[in-house]
């Protein structure tokens, strides 16, 4: 009765309520109602209201993970960490309230009661091996690239968020072809200063 496009509406929905709102304002009738269906159908397709938040997080990662997944790997170290960072702005801008759901302070199974954020840790350690392994295809050992990575990636991740949410906000001025334009050179130009030998 119930399928896979309710479910996925129903999904954008509270997406929609969570990022703009925060979690503690989701109501299965209000989801409900937005998606054009019946309280009912929430329950049957989640359980209840804090199964569809988890779901929510779980969507979320699930998208931003396929996201990064697509840049993929090659024989070039340098172009494949560029990759991954335009795949970090084309998952934000593709699924805005997805990417707050998880970024976002109200964050919606984004964070854990002794950790991080669930999120963080995957996109920093996919974010600090491509650094490393631009670090060992410059000529560092694997211990050293492995170390050294962090700092750039840190670095080059909060690049990236930042100007990812700058964008979100409608805080960047121009076309969308000229800011696509301008976050790559930006990466570009804070990753060769950041991946500079030192």
């Amino acid at each position: 009765m119930h399928d896979d496009a309710l479910r996925t509406r129903l999904l954008q929905e509270a997406s929609r309520v969570i990022a703009e709102d925060g979690p503690a304002r989701l109501t299965v009738r209000d989801v409900a109602a937005r998606a054009g269906t019946s309280a009912s159908a929430v329950y049957a397709l989640f359980g209840g209201r804090d199964e569809l938040v988890a779901a929510v997080g779980a969507e979320a990662f699930r998208r931003f993970a396929a996201h990064l997944g697509s840049a993929g790997r090659t024989d070039d170290p340098v172009a494949d960490l560029l990759a991954l960072g335009l795949a970090y702005r084309t998952s934000a801008l593709a699924d805005p309230h997805f990417y707050r759901v998880m970024f976002g302070t109200g964050g919606v199974g984004a964070r854990t009661a002794s950790g991080p954020p669930v999120t963080a840790r995957p996109t920093y350690v996919a974010l600090r091996d491509a650094v490393a392994r631009v670090l060992r295809d410059g000529g560092a050992p694997d211990a050293a690239a492995d170390e050294a990575a962090a700092a750039p990636a840190l670095a080059l991740w909060g690049l990236a968020h930042g100007l990812v949410e700058l964008e979100l906000g409608g805080l960047l001025p121009g076309s969308p072809d000229e800011r696509a334009q301008r976050y790559e050179a930006a990466l570009r130009a804070v990753g060769a200063g950041v991946l500079a030998p030192s």
